[in-house]
Formats: C-alpha cells, sequence, structure tokens
C-alpha cells in the first residue's frame, strides 16, 4: 500500500480511476471487461447513416456520445499516459490505462468515416441530450433516438475536428513503442482532421445544433494550436505544425482555466516543455506560449488562482464554478505535475519566476498533491469525492447505470419513465461507479450527496482522464 502524507492510497486510487473508464464504455464489452454490472450498450450506433459508431464513451451520467468532450477525454488520458508511462508500468496500470486510450481512439478513428475519401466527414455525436435526459434509462435498456451527426465540408466543426486530431495524435504518441502500427494509423487520421479543421472553420455546435445546449465552443484556435502541438510531437518535429504555432495570431494570453472547451493552457504546456527541451525555439511565439502558461500556474500557486478566475476555498480546494468544478482541479493539477517535472528536467536555470518570487518545481507538484489529496478526502466534509475510494465517498452518484439495478441481476426492461423512481428513491446507488469523481462541493466546500443535485453528483470522463497522470507522479 502506497500511501501519501495524508494516509492516501494513490495506487488504489489510480486503478480505480482507471476502471472508471470500462464502466462509462458504450459497445460491446470485451471479454477483459471488469467492470461486471455493465452489459452491451447501443450496438446499433451509426446504422441510420450505415457506418460503425460502435465504441466509444457515455461523457458522464447520461448515454449520449458527445465527440468534443470525449475527444479531450481521450487527448488527457493519452498525455496522462505519455508523461507517466513509467510510472503506469510500475504500478502494474500502464495496459489498462492504454486499453483506455484504445477504447476512445478507436471510436474517434471510426468515426472519420470517410478518411481519404471523396468528402470528409466526421461524425461528432451520437443520441440526443433531450430525448436522452427525458428518460433514466441503463445504456443496456436504451429506447431514446440514436441520431448521429455528422461535421463536414459544407456543414464545418474545425473546433471538434482539430480536438479530435490532437486526441489521434496524442493517442499515437502514447501507443509508440507499444503498438507502431496502431500509432501510424491513428497518426494519419490526425493529419488529415487537421488538415480538414483548418480548410473548413466553423464552430460544430451550428452545423449540430442538438450539441449546443450541452456541448456550445467558444472558439476554434484552441483546439488548432492544441491539435498542432500534437502533431508536432508525434511526427518528430514535422515544420508544419510548428509553422502553425508560429504563424498564430491568437496564442491565449493568461487562461483563467484549462477545460474541454478551453485547450490553450494544454497546448502552452505542450509547447513550453519542447522549449525547455532546445526541440522549439525560445523566442516569438513559443516564448509567448511559455510565459502564459507560467502566468497561470504563478496565479494558481501563489495566489489561489487570484487574477486568474478561480479562488481557493476555505478548505483549499481550486474553485472555479458550481457546475463540476472538479473538472478543472484535475486539469489544472495535470498541468502543475507536468510542467514542475519539465522544469526539474531543464534544470536548475529553468525555475519558475513570479514576479519577483522565485517557485521551485516541488511546490507545484506540492500544490497538486493538495488537490488530489483534498479530492480523496482531506476536506472538511472528510469525503472522497472519488466514487469507491476511502470510507466515505457519494452513495447517490448522478449517472443512470450506476444508479439502476444491473441488467446482470435484473434483466427486465427499466422504462424511459419507470427509471424516474429510482432517480428519486433517495437511496444509495446499487452499483458503485468506482473511479468516477463527482462534481464536488461549492466554494464553501459543501456537497449535497442527493442523485438530482446533478452539479455537484455527476461525474464526467473529462474530470478523471488527468488525474490518472497526477496519481501516477505522486506514486514514490
Amino acid at each position: 500500500m502506497v500511501r501519501g502524507a495524508h494516509g492516501h492510497d494513490y495506487r488504489a486510487a489510480l486503478a480505480m480511476s482507471l476502471l472508471y473508464f470500462e464502466g462509462q464504455r458504450s459497445g460491446r464489452l470485451p471479454p477483459s471487461q471488469r467492470v461486471q454490472w455493465r452489459g452491451d450498450s447501443a450496438l446499433g450506433d451509426g446504422g441510420d447513416h450505415r457506418v460503425d459508431l460502435t465504441g466509444g464513451y457515455y461523457d458522464s451520467g447520461d448515454n449520449v456520445k458527445f465527440g468534443l468532450p470525449m475527444a479531450f477525454t481521450v487527448a488527457t488520458l493519452s498525455w496522462s499516459v505519455v508523461e507517466y508511462r513509467d510510472r503506469l508500468d510500475a504500478a502494474g496500470e500502464l495496459g489498462h490505462a492504454l486499453d483506455a486510450v484504445r477504447w476512445g481512439a478507436d471510436y474517434l478513428a471510426r468515426a472519420h468515416a470517410s478518411a481519404g475519401g471523396g468528402g470528409e466527414a466526421l461524425y461528432v455525436q451520437v443520441g440526443d441530450g433531450d430525448s436522452d435526459h427525458s428518460c433514466w434509462q441503463r445504456p443496456e435498456d436504451m429506447d431514446t433516438p440514436r441520431t448521429a451527426y455528422m461535421v463536414n465540408a459544407s456543414s464545418p466543426g474545425s473546433d471538434v475536428a482539430a480536438e479530435t486530431a490532437a486526441a489521434l495524435a496524442a493517442a499515437a504518441v502514447a501507443f509508440t513503442g507499444a503498438d507502431a502500427s496502431y500509432a501510424s494509423t491513428l497518426l494519419v487520421h490526425a493529419k488529415q482532421l487537421f488538415e480538414f479543421a483548418k480548410n473548413h472553420r466553423g464552430l460544430y455546435h451550428n452545423s449540430v445544433p442538438s450539441a449546443a445546449k450541452f456541448y456550445a465552443s467558444s472558439g476554434d484556435e484552441d483546439e488548432l494550436l492544441w491539435a498542432a502541438a500534437w502533431l508536432y510531437i508525434a511526427t518528430a518535429g514535422e515544420e508544419e505544425y510548428d509553422g502553425y504555432i508560429a504563424g498564430a495570431t491568437n496564442l491565449g494570453g493568461v487562461r483563467s482555466m484549462f477545460s474541454w472547451d478551453d485547450k490553450f493552457v494544454g497546448a502552452q504546456a505542450l509547447v513550453a516543455k519542447l522549449v525547455l527541451q532546445g526541440k522549439l525555439p525560445g523566442d516569438g511565439s513559443h516564448a509567448e506560449m511559455k510565459s502564459n502558461l507560467e502566468q497561470f500556474i504563478c496565479n494558481l500557486v501563489l495566489h489561489g488562482g487570484g487574477g486568474g478566475g478561480a479562488r481557493l476555498s476555505p478548505g483549499g480546494m481550486l474553485w472555479w464554478d458550481s457546475w463540476n468544478n472538479m473538472q478543472y482541479v484535475t486539469l489544472a493539477s495535470l498541468v502543475l505535475a507536468v510542467h514542475a517535472d519539465h522544469l526539474t528536467a531543464a534544470g536548475a536555470a529553468a525555475a519558475l519566476r513570479c514576479g519577483g518570487a522565485s517557485l521551485p518545481p516541488a511546490r507545484l507538484t506540492a500544490f497538486a498533491r493538495s488537490q488530489v489529496d483534498y479530492i480523496l478526502g482531506t476536506n472538511p466534509e472528510t469525503t472522497s469525492y472519488m466514487v469507491g475510494y476511502g470510507s466515505r465517498y457519494p452513495a447517490e452518484v448522478h449517472h443512470r447505470a450506476a444508479s439502476l439495478p444491473s441488467i446482470k441481476s435484473s434483466p427486465a426492461k427499466v422504462t424511459c419513465k419507470g427509471g424516474f423512481d429510482y432517480f428519486s428513491k433517495g437511496s444509495p446507488d446499487p452499483n458503485v461507479i468506482a473511479g468516477a469523481i463527482v462534481g464536488g462541493p461549492d466554494a464553501n466546500d459543501l456537497y449535497n450527496d442527493s442523485r438530482q443535485n446533478f452539479r455537484q453528483a455527476e461525474p464526467s470522463t473529462v474530470t478523471v482522464a488527468p488525474i490518472v497522470g497526477v496519481l501516477a507522479r505522486l506514486l514514490p
């Protein structure tokens, strides 16, 4: 058992975080499936377009497959693997991490259905949020519409196409050395999707109005930069991708958060690493991106986010928003952990300067650790916000599959409206969605454990993907 300063078992939490992705799987489950209370689901996805869109992940506690957060999940999960492969391997979790990446990457590659064909297209959603939210059903029982939505040259979605390019390029890096042929296939898709995104600009939710209420995009410049950075890494320095970064007119400035809708911080962190490694020059756009990243980090560590959109709760949690705040916490923690390691690798001359103060890398890692420890139970509620971890954790998670009896034990169909009897029951979930991280407490560290409290009680794949890397980093 590996315990941190507050007695936390990071190895157990890491194992659970990867188990969570198996609970979120859509499609035909493999023989290696460990989350046994789940069954096959959505096996006809893509049938309305005569393409195979089975697989992938349900994004949160519902049964829609949203392409933008799914791609971001694959990208940050891959980043966790790329940075901490050796630590994941030493913990015996590298295989599970690569399985989780592959499950998402396989789907994203299939969603790029006409790669290399006459007309480029990317399927970016399966299912409809409104009809899905009007039902409370297990994924295995779904009878809501499974409409597939696409972007193409005439109905563009450069944001989601670039994010999918970033995800597949990052996954290609994660699989380099493990499965070279697979990595090569993913990289081909990533390159094609990046070109598609550059050449057909437009926000995807204008082409797919069904997505607007749930995952509307604020722009595409961040995704294009993030994709270009990952492609530069995946291609071992092809000039085209640095050329895109160097010529970009919007480098993001100093951001207030890193999120599924705002990837500038991620792109800045990748470029900063390349600068510190001497693989990109430390001037011009590259220097500006590195400086912007470091100001973001200074705001977090020295000012608790002050000046940057966040603040510290009384119990020490970074707090941005009342709706799934933990997604921003885990993403910021990954950035802190990786940049600390990049500074350490670059040597003493690369110390982080925050005005007149100097922040040693260990200070960044310690801050990331404090956020992880808060999630795992070092908080005023003495509750773990990772389901299944510790002696006390949320019992009523806003998650359809977890809150309804397993189809394995109760094969009778749960109807669209019949499921709401369980939704409103106010009793613990019959299935533990181990490794899920709920939205978390409010700005005053208060948490209401109620299934109906979706802002605090719903977990999401974008929240768990980055903590995989941070937990691996915190292992001794």
